[in-house]
Parts: C-alpha cells; structure tokens; sequence
C-alpha cells in the first residue's frame, strides 16, 4: 500500500470506531468533501464527521478497494445505520475518491445513489420523490440545520 492509500486506509479504520478526531488528522486544513447531502470546506468537513460519530449509535461501516488510480486515491464503504429523522435502517454504498496535497487529503468525495438512499431512509416520500430535486434540495438543507445545531452545541 502507497502511503496515500495508508492514509486513506487510517481515515476509515478511524471511522469504524467514530474516532472523528483520528479522522480529521488526515484531512489537510483547506479540505473539500462533497457528497450528495453535504458540500463543505475546511473545519466544516471534520465537524460533519463528529456529528455523525456522535450521533451514529447504530453506526457500522465497512471498507475496501482502496487503490491508486492515476492521481486519486479511490476506496469502496459501506454505511449501515438508522437514520434518526425517521427510524429506518439504511445500507449506503458508497465510491469515495481522494486529493492530496502536503501528505493530506484536500478533496474527498463521496458518490452514492441518492434515489436508493431516500427510498431507505425517507420510505414512501424517499420512494415517490427521491428522484426530485426538490426532496434533495430539502435533505441538504436540513441536513445543514442540524450541522449548524451541533456546531452551536458544541462551542
């Protein structure tokens, strides 16, 4: 394994026990994660992942695949919790890809079907809306308030 594959591998090894301060040494200061719910930079991307290890009691992720694909590290995980909004159990599977920059990560982002997740997650309105902008345009912003709320709970 490169020493960015090594990095990546720590990141998730972290994240399987929800140490989200292991997990945010591995990300360089400047980060920018994206995903489909989230788009944030810097101190932001860490404070997403104490949320969720704080909040994931459920929370069990799994890793593999990672691998060195010209100039990106790429890694294959799975997520499987209960989605507190609602109560119902979600298997996310998810293909995140790596930038680097002064041995760090500057970019992570995670791609996922977000039709397959609403469905899981939202049940019938996942199920009739998912595909709509308008149901991910409303997850993000939800999804925001309660990043803002941890954040003004946690100072």
């Amino acid at each position: 394994m490169s020493e960015l594959e090594q990095l990546v591998e720590r990141f998730y090894l972290a994240f399987a026990v929800r140490d989200a301060g292991a997990m945010a040494t591995c990300y360089h200061q400047d980060v920018h994660f994206r995903d489909e719910v989230f788009d944030l930079k810097g101190a932001e991307a860490s404070g997403m992942w104490r949320m969720l290890c704080a909040n994931g009691k459920d929370l069990r992720i799994q890793h593999s695949n990672i691998r060195t694909e010209e100039d990106v590290v790429r890694a294959h995980w799975e997520a499987h919790y209960t989605f507190s909004a609602t109560g119902r159990r979600v298997h996310n599977i998810i293909e995140a890809t790596f930038r680097f920059q002064e041995g760090r990560i500057i970019e992570h982002i995670d791609q996922f079907n977000f039709y397959s997740w609403s469905k899981q997650a939202l049940g019938t309105p996942g199920l009739l809306l998912g595909w709509t902008p308008f149901l991910k345009s409303k997850v993000q912003s939800q999804a925001a308030a309660k990043l803002r709320a941890f954040h003004a709970k946690k100072m």
